[in-house]
């Protein structure tokens, strides 16, 4: 039987997103290269943008398009300095949250998969 369940079903859903990102975040608060990037003094808008993205991505409510409209990720980032350091740190970041999150091992892959092809898709610099 083929697996119909989409990667927000089966990661657990919302919790589960809320805690990845609240991890991330917790890590790019302390991050001297990544934090600058970030205009708001609050991180709660990022947090909540990342959130609700990353739960419409995986197949769950689409609230982020109700709020924000279609994504254009790599045009919402490009006012930003995004080098090779800046990708590495987001990485590190996001692979220890995901790591935090203990998800099974076929929702951990996908996740690397994308967040490594995600994270160098908004590089905008070299």
């Amino acid at each position: 039987m083929v697996d119909t369940l989409s990667l927000y079903e089966r990661s657990g859903g919302t919790p589960f997103f809320e805690g990845l990102v609240n991890c991330f975040y917790e890590g790019v608060e302390g991050d001297p290269i990544l934090r600058p990037i970030y205009p708001e003094l609050d991180l709660a808008g990022a947090r909540h943008r990342l959130t609700l993205f990353l739960i419409q991505y995986w197949g769950g409510p689409t609230i982020y398009n109700d709020e924000r409209g279609h994504p254009r990720l790599r045009m919402r980032h490009a006012p930003f300095a995004i080098g090779p350091a800046e990708r590495d740190r987001w990485l590190v970041h996001m692979r220890a949250a995901v790591a935090e999150m203990h998800p099974v091992d076929d929702v951990a892959a996908e996740l690397e998969h994308y967040f490594t092809m995600a994270a160098e898709a908004m590089r905008n610099r070299d």
